[in-house]
């Protein structure tokens, strides 16, 4: 069997570097954490029995890079491993025309081009390919710097002090005059008052001393 399987990843080598539209791939890259679980997705656009298998490239896709068989579920719908594979962090399951990878625990070394892969008569179709970074510290994205705008500052015209007492307006002063003028009638008036008694006490003590 690893005979054949060697044979058929020879024969890949060429026809992994252009992706098809038969084999729906999704997603096409993605970053995770190290110890985080990924899935990846395949589904056949043109059967609904053809088995579907996995294939990892470890370094750029060219003429001369190699294919490494992961899984695949068999006839039988049994999944089937590669050679250097462990199971326990690496599971394969197909409904239908869907098939899904996924790693338990993603490791650095787990990262490279995913395909998914189905076997024709004569040809080889493969998926468009997902390119999956595992590192240990996801990168941050830089939030954009936005300048400050100073603000402007107004000068206030100083307030003006608030005059104490009743505003001097016409109608005060004119109350003020005619009570001033009131008050000289009124002297008046007594001042005449006061020079009449005395004039008559003095006509009085005249006649007293006759």
């Amino acid at each position: 069997m690893w005979l054949w399987l060697w044979l058929l990843l020879l024969a890949a080598q060429l026809a992994a570097l252009r992706g098809s539209s038969l084999l729906q791939q999704t997603p096409g890259e993605k970053v995770v954490q190290t110890n985080t679980a990924v899935s990846l997705t395949c589904e056949d656009k043109i059967s609904q029995n053809r088995p579907i298998y996995w294939l990892r490239q470890r370094q750029a896709p060219s003429a001369d890079s190699h294919h490494e068989f992961l899984a695949a579920v068999d006839s039988k719908k049994a999944p089937v491993y590669g050679k250097d594979v462990r199971e326990e962090r690496l599971s394969v399951s197909q409904v239908a025309s869907k098939s899904v990878l996924t790693l338990g625990s993603a490791q650095p070394a787990d990262s490279g081009v995913y395909f998914c892969m189905t076997i024709g008569t004569p040809t080889l179709t493969f998926g468009k390919g997902t390119l999956l970074t595992v590192v240990d510290v996801l990168p941050t994205t830089a939030k954009p710097t936005t300048k400050s705008t100073p603000k402007k500052i107004r000068c206030r015209p100083p307030s003006p002090v608030p005059r104490k007492g009743p505003p001097c307006g016409p109608l005060t002063l004119g109350l003020l005059v005619t009570g001033a003028v009131i008050l000289l009638v009124a002297l008046g008036v007594a001042s005449h008052l006061y020079c009449q008694r005395r004039r008559a006490r003095i006509r009085f003590m005249k006649q007293l001393h006759k």
